[in-house]
């Protein structure tokens, strides 16, 4: 079932309530009319917090983390509070005018960008997408979806995009299950095409290329696709929504998982000898 924007919001809102109460019950306070006299609040107003239905000030976060004993997770309360309302941004609401738009709408995160550290389990990243395989995933997404068609014009921008990928002074870390190799987008010279690219990409100084074998003894399962921007922000490409994560503790738990991910990867000659062997099974 698709979760709607709102419905998203209001159920992070929640979660960060809960959050808060937990806090609030730890630190001693087992009502919120107790927290709320030593806040200096209406009892109405910690209720509303902790039931998420109201948004959070700064100053409220604050009052939270000092009265509780921990200042110090102040900076992700504030993080998580920021990114509520963009948490979830619905493909039918962003799509609206075709995939064209979303290419542009992540450029400036593109270029502020210095460290990319891209996982994917089932696709190439769009990052080293060529014409031809981003034209079938993308003519499929767009018949799926319903939304307007401007293949050509999404192909392009995608393309325009990956120019920051041949800045010398940006670090690139991608990382892919071996099915992503073998899933077939476009027919098989589109995938020839594709692969061949992946091998003179992985050649760059600034890139390093990690591919899981189907074969490898798991000590961290696939999971859905993500990209971590930085240590600022990671996405996460949903089937309904796509998910902007900005909390440090968050933050951190992705980089964690990418390191377990990559360190059951292949890289070098061992990742080429993959790359070639998913050319030849194409025939």
């Amino acid at each position: 079932m698709a979760v709607s924007a709102s419905s998203a919001v209001r159920e992070a809102r929640r979660t960060l309530g809960s959050r808060l109460r937990e806090m609030r019950k730890e630190a001693g306070f087992r009502t919120a009319r107790a927290f709320a006299a030593r806040a200096g609040w209406s009892e109405s107003k910690a209720s509303r917090i902790e039931n998420g239905v109201t948004a959070l000030a700064e100053g409220d976060l604050r009052r939270y983390a000092e009265l509780c004993g921990v200042p110090e997770i102040y900076a992700d309360l504030l993080a998580t509070s920021h990114n509520i309302e963009e948490l979830y941004v619905e493909w039918r609401r962003v799509e609206g005018r075709g995939l064209q738009p979303v290419q542009q709408a992540s450029v400036p995160l593109y270029e502020r960008t210095r460290r990319f550290r891209i996982y994917e389990s089932g696709v190439i990243p769009g990052l080293v997408q060529t014409a031809d395989y981003a034209r079938a995933i993308m003519s499929r997404i767009i018949v799926f979806r319903g939304i307007p068609d401007d293949t050509d014009a999404a192909v392009a921008a995608r393309v325009d995009r990956q120019r920051v990928l041949y800045n010398a002074s940006r670090r690139f870390a991608f990382l892919m299950e071996e099915t992503a190799l073998r899933s077939r987008f476009g027919d098989s010279e589109v995938m020839a095409a594709q692969l061949g690219h992946l091998l003179k990409v992985a050649a760059l100084p600034q890139v390093s290329f990690g591919i899981i074998p189907m074969s490898a003894d798991r000590v961290m399962w696939p999971v859905e696709g993500f990209w971590i921007f930085d240590d600022r922000q990671v996405l996460i490409e949903l089937v309904t929504a796509e998910v902007t994560v900005k909390q440090p503790s968050e933050i951190a738990f992705y980089t964690r998982t990418f390191a377990e991910l990559a360190a059951m990867a292949c890289y070098g000659p061992q990742a080429r000898a993959l790359i070639a062997d998913a050319i030849s099974a194409l025939g």
